[in-house]
């Protein structure tokens, strides 16, 4: 089985670092990807699909130092689906991108080179399964 998923795409809304219970960071962004096609009338149309992306640890900081709304994004992880229970009992769910790779794309000043090349270099993170992030799924605090 394979849970893989690439994206490139706009960062949107940008969501301020938190730290789970242990002292993990965490961090919430979206992400957006454009898709053009044909109308059955032969128009042109655009289709944007919003992504929610997390990150932990390193990379969450590093995304919390470089990320930018607009800013160009590549990125891979996997897929996953949380549920809880809302304040008022009704049950919740939502299908988010667990990531485990993020590099900054498109145009840069020269004066931003350095700190996007070693923002990148320390980006990636495994998250195979029989890693240990020193949390527990129960210790995310959203």
């Amino acid at each position: 089985m394979v849970n893989k998923v690439i994206l490139v795409g706009n960062v949107g809304n940008l969501i301020d670092i938190r730290h789970t219970p242990g002292g993990v960071a965490v961090k919430n962004f979206s992400v957006a990807t454009n898709e053009s096609y044909k109308d059955k009338n032969g128009e042109m149309q655009q289709k944007t699909e919003w992504h929610s992306i997390v990150v932990f640890s390193k990379l969450a900081e590093v995304c919390e130092e470089y990320l930018t709304k607009g800013k160009q994004v590549y990125l891979e992880g996997k897929l996953q689906t949380r549920s809880w229970e809302d304040r008022d009992g009704n049950k919740r769910s939502s299908t988010e991108i667990l990531a485990s790779s993020v590099q900054f794309l498109g145009s840069r000043s020269s004066s931003d080179n350095r700190s996007e090349a070693s923002a990148r270099s320390g980006a990636s993170q495994s998250s195979g399964h029989g890693e240990d992030h020193g949390f527990q799924e129960e210790d995310i605090p959203f």
